[in-house]
Parts: C-alpha cells; structure tokens; sequence
C-alpha cells in the first residue's frame, strides 16, 4: 500500500439523525484508536506460570480525536449542540484505502482556544457508544 494523505482522514457527523453525514470542517489533525480490555483467568493451574486471557471477553472500544479551526458554522454548531445535550449520533471516519468506520459516538471533550495575533482553534474528543461497523473499500 502507497502512503496515504493525511487530509483524506475525515471524520463526519449524522447532521439530523436520517443519514446524512458531512465533514466536521476544518479539522487540521484527527485520529482514531481501538481498545480491547482483556479478561485474565489466569490460575495458580496455568501452564508455566503464564498468563491466561479470556478469548472474547472485555469492553472494546474506540475513541477519536481531532482538531482545527473554525470553518462552517453549521458543523461546529452541531458539535458544541451533542455536548451540550449529551447526544450520542452515528458518526462515519473514512480511512483512505482502508475503509469506513460508523457507530455511535460521544462527544467527551470541546476545548476552544486562541492567540492574540492567530486564528481560534478547537479540539474534540469522541468516544464509542455502541456497536461499530466497519465497511472496506
């Protein structure tokens, strides 16, 4: 596989909750990771003393990141709107070459930010709430 372009990385939000995703604009830097906790079932039985992991078992989950400036007023509204209700939309990450990610997410963080002779800049972070599907391209 040929490297990729950043830029090409998008993160969308369901805009009304019928399936209509766009692009959180002007993300500069967004990232997404996968986590699986693990179960440990190890016993004073294990073979050599090593350590035992419940196949299938344990919380997954998956969290993105992202920041930028302001760009389209009606996807950072919609951002700072989930916050502050709580929500908990379908969002798409789109991975170039790869594939597309969709579930739930929440938005955990919204972090503002700004210097006196610079442009405002944002931060957020999501976290998974539900199942995700994974769709390659």
């Amino acid at each position: 596989m040929a490297a990729q372009n950043g830029k090409d990385l998008l993160i969308k939000v369901d805009m009304t909750g019928g399936g209509q995703f766009e692009t959180l604009a002007g993300l500069r830097a967004s990232r997404i990771s996968f986590n699986a906790e693990t179960v440990d079932v190890t016993t004073l039985e294990s073979q050599g003393g090593w350590r035992e992991l419940l196949s299938g078992a344990g919380v997954r989950s998956a969290a993105i990141t992202g920041s930028g400036i302001f760009r389209d007023e009606t996807t950072d509204e919609r951002a700072r709107q989930l916050f502050f209700d709580g929500l908990a939309p379908a969002f798409q990450v789109i991975i170039p070459d790869f594939g597309i990610i969709e579930g739930a997410f929440q938005v955990t963080g919204l972090e503002y930010s700004g210097t006196h002779n610079g442009e405002a800049t944002y931060e957020l972070a999501l976290a998974s709430a539900g199942a995700l599907t994974f769709t390659a391209v």
